[in-house]
């Protein structure tokens, strides 16, 4: 019996999007590739654009490529069609095999898995906001305290110390005069 790929290695990157080749697909559901893409065919509704979308030329070329399991791919005349995640699990409720029913039973309990740990995540949101509510009270508090110390741990510079004794304050003159050569000092003896 051959090993199946884990499914994370079947989904590739096309036109910015993930998605999975409709053989790999129908691999994965146990189902040959033509009793995967009959039903789609006939429930279109059910497959918008965004669910599914058939390469070009260029894209499959790339994925022939890049993805040496889709080497069977590259003599096809058939362009393939690619499923994002949506498609995928929307391909699930088309189907009949039995491979299917179980992927499809196995994607609603992850489902309710993935709820039920959204519900503990949002405990556990709810206690983190409380508890940053209570560091908000905290840090107020805090700003308090230290507005508080700040005087104590900088004091205001000492005032200036007045001056001891007599002292004049004189203003300087208005003017000055001056001395001309016209006009020498007397000589000294």
């Amino acid at each position: 019996m051959q090993a199946r790929k884990p499914v994370e290695s079947l989904f590739l990157t096309v036109r910015a999007q993930k998605v999975t080749i409709d053989s790999d697909l129908a691999g994965l559901y146990g189902v040959p590739n033509k009793a995967l893409n009959q039903p789609v065919k006939c429930n279109t509704d059910r497959f918008p654009a965004e669910f599914r979308l058939q390469l070009i030329d260029e894209e499959k070329e790339e994925v022939v490529t890049n993805c040496d399991h889709l080497s069977r791919l590259e003599f096809s005349h058939v362009r393939p069609f690619a499923f994002t995640e949506h498609g995928a699990l929307m391909a699930v409720n088309v189907l009949n095999s039995p491979d299917a029913v179980r992927l499809s039973v196995y994607v609603v309990r992850f489902l309710i898995k993935q709820r039920e740990s959204l519900w503990a995540q949002a405990d556990v949101l709810k206690k983190l906001a409380q508890m940053d509510a209570r560091r908000l009270q905290h840090d107020d508090a805090l700003r308090v305290i230290w507005r508080e110390l700040q005087p104590l741990i900088n004091p205001p510079p000492d005032p200036p110390k007045p001056q001891i004794g007599f002292g004049v304050r004189e203003e300087p003159p208005r003017y000055r005069t001056r001395l001309s050569k016209s006009c020498p000092l007397p000589p000294v003896f």
